[in-house]
């Protein structure tokens, strides 16, 4: 019996990933064990047991959300038409039901067998497999599949492998105060992409502090369900793009290359890998991708004196080259550093959010002394303050 099984999930072609997944391993040494020693036996019973009840303790559950998060060679031919569907279609169908079979594997007989009742038990439950995987193709376009349909927010390795952030920011919209005007139009703009309109790719510009990191964060988690997913890119990785863009433009999902803190001196050419993305160059952003890039430059360089020093025609030529990669992006939202007001108003919202009762006079004239002492009005001068009262640090 057990062979028997261990032979079908040896039988995998389009879900052979599977086969990777430490507590699938397990199963597999279990199924194999030499049943004339009950104590290997058990021992194995037990090392699978362990790793499925550290994972939910419900085999047809953990089983399923492997199979549905799978990216194979079918869920490719899905999406690219690139494959032998006469060939793909009966084999998934033969696969999925394989999986369905070993999904309600319960560890009965083998207690009985061992003849210990006492051993650790796991849940199964009745599901049908084909039906569910079959409606979740329908929604690819915002489930997405493999790493995708797990995490929504990723980072850029250095070798340009992507690498999905387990614990993201919990940044959301509704704990953001002020900037509403600025806000709405990256909502929009990001709308756009996900209904599959144009969107342009975006610069946020303004002073340190003013919630521009926050509002592509928060706009991550807002709309991940609707299938977009965030990829963050360092300065450095700027030469990635074209493979990184070659890499999703066939994904189902929308994605957002996120740069954030983006400054280059006048004299660095690393700014035309990005420059040629935003313009368009040999490899262009599919329609499932835009750029948006914060940064505390106007025009993302850093100008010197020496910049404006020269003849009149060399001055032109630097000015229009230092004005050229902003000029590119079809979005600029500019988040200026706020007035007395906007800042009270950020300030008495997050405190409200908080539970803090304090006076509102009171409230202002502690977070205006709070300002001065650490850099000036910003949203994030008001929250390291609101926490600060939060904390106990500060006195209410």
């Amino acid at each position: 019996m057990n062979v028997h099984n261990s032979r079908k999930l040896h039988s995998l072609v389009i879900f052979r990933n599977i086969l990777n997944d430490e507590t699938i391993k397990k199963l597999i040494i279990l199924f194999d064990c030499n049943q004339d020693s009950k104590n290997e036996l058990t021992d194995k019973y037990c090392d699978f047991a362990q790793s499925l009840l550290s994972n939910g303790g419900n085999l047809t559950r953990y089983l399923l959300n492997l199979v549905l998060e799978d990216e194979n060679i079918y869920t490719l031919y899905k999406i690219t038409g690139k494959g032998d569907g006469e060939l793909l279609e009966p084999l998934l169908e033969r696969e999925l039901l394989i999986l369905e079979f070993l999904s309600q594997f319960d560890g009965s007989q083998l207690r009985e067998f061992i003849g210990d009742g006492t051993l650790a038990h796991w849940r199964t439950e009745k599901l049908s497999f084909g039906d569910i995987y079959h409606e979740r193709l329908l929604e690819i376009h915002k489930k997405g599949f493999g790493i995708y349909a797990k995490y929504h927010m990723f980072i850029l390795g250095d070798n340009g492998e992507i690498i999905p952030i387990k614990n993201p920011d919990p940044q959301a919209l509704s704990s953001l105060s002020g900037y509403e005007r600025e806000r709405n139009l990256i909502i929009a703009n990001t709308k756009a992409l996900l209904e599959g309109k144009p969107a342009n790719n975006v610069l946020l510009y303004g002073d340190a502090g003013t919630g521009k990191s926050s509002t592509v964060k928060a706009i991550g988690n807002e709309f991940y369900n609707l299938g977009l997913r965030i990829i963050e890119l360092k300065k450095e990785q700027l030469h990635l793009i074209p493979e990184l863009l070659d890499n999703i433009s066939q994904m189902p999902l929308k994605f957002i290359l996120f740069i954030d803190d983006l400054t280059f001196a006048s004299d660095d050419r690393d700014f035309c890998a990005l420059k040629a993305t935003l313009e368009g160059g040999v490899s262009t952003r599919g329609n499932n991708t835009i750029i948006y890039v914060t940064s505390n430059h106007r025009h993302l360089i850093k100008e010197s004196n020496s910049d404006r020093q020269g003849d009149e025609i060399s001055i032109g030529d630097k000015i229009q080259e230092i004005i050229s990669l902003s000029a590119r992006f079809g979005l600029t939202v500019t988040y200026s550093k706020p007035d007395k007001d906007l800042y009270c108003k950020i300030v008495k919202d997050l405190a409200t959010a908080g539970g803090i009762t304090l006076q509102d006079e009171k409230l202002f004239v502690r977070a205006e002394a709070f300002a001065i002492r650490h850099g000036g009005r910003n949203p994030r001068t008001a929250k390291q303050f609101i926490d600060l009262l939060l904390s106990g640090v500060e006195s209410i």
